[in-house]
């Protein structure tokens, strides 16, 4: 039960938001009592912590595979993108934004397994380009790899990229194209050129 009652909460927290879903609405959903979740959850604070780190691990495994399959590091990074996209509903009620803001000890522990998480997996990325000839061999890596992190956190927030003038699917392959064509060689910028061109058609 406490899977399930996980699982239906990300979609209306995703959905809906943080902050208007009630623990109400999620047993209404689930044709179950309010007292159900809480055998599980003491409270809202204890649900959102679960959905968040749940969602986290689901996301961090999902990109451990596409880094094990992808053909190319440019591939790589627009398959994440989507997959990000698909698990977080498009972002549509901004979360990271919500809980910054509702739940401020859950976004900072989550802020820090995220760059941990991405730190590691851009570096590992940022090598397989350079080894492939596909990035600048002279990049700093550890330098790119947090400014990479930067740019990914900042785009995320309401205040400066407003979703009611730019869609969060618009800023990340727009971040996406911008973080590449700063790194790419000649033969890394006809692979993103290809990839830009068949995503668009």
């Amino acid at each position: 039960m406490r899977e399930k009652i996980i699982h239906k909460a990300s979609e209306l927290f995703l959905t809906l938001g943080f902050k208007s879903v009630t623990m109400d609405d999620i047993a209404q959903e689930m044709g179950i009592s309010k007292k159900t979740i809480y055998v599980h959850f003491a409270n809202k604070t204890k649900l959102v912590e679960a959905v968040t780190f749940h969602l986290f691990d689901t996301i961090c495994t999902g990109i451990d595979r596409i880094g094990e399959t992808s053909n190319n590091p440019i591939e790589e990074l627009y398959d994440t993108k989507m997959f990000v996209m698909h698990h977080l509903k498009n972002e549509q009620s901004s979360p990271q934004f919500q809980l910054k803001k509702y739940y401020p000890p859950i976004y900072d522990t989550l802020k820090s397994k995220q760059f941990e998480k991405m730190f590691e997996t851009v570096k590992e990325s940022l090598k397989k380009g350079i080894d492939t000839k596909l990035f600048r061999s002279n990049i700093n890596i550890d330098f790119i790899s947090r400014m990479y992190f930067n740019g990914m956190s900042g785009i995320k927030d309401d205040t400066i990229f407003p979703k009611e003038i730019m869609s969060m699917d618009f800023l990340m392959e727009s971040y996406l194209e911008y973080h590449l064509r700063a790194i790419v060689t000649d033969n890394g910028l006809q692979i993103l050129n290809q990839f830009i061109t068949s995503n668009q058609s």
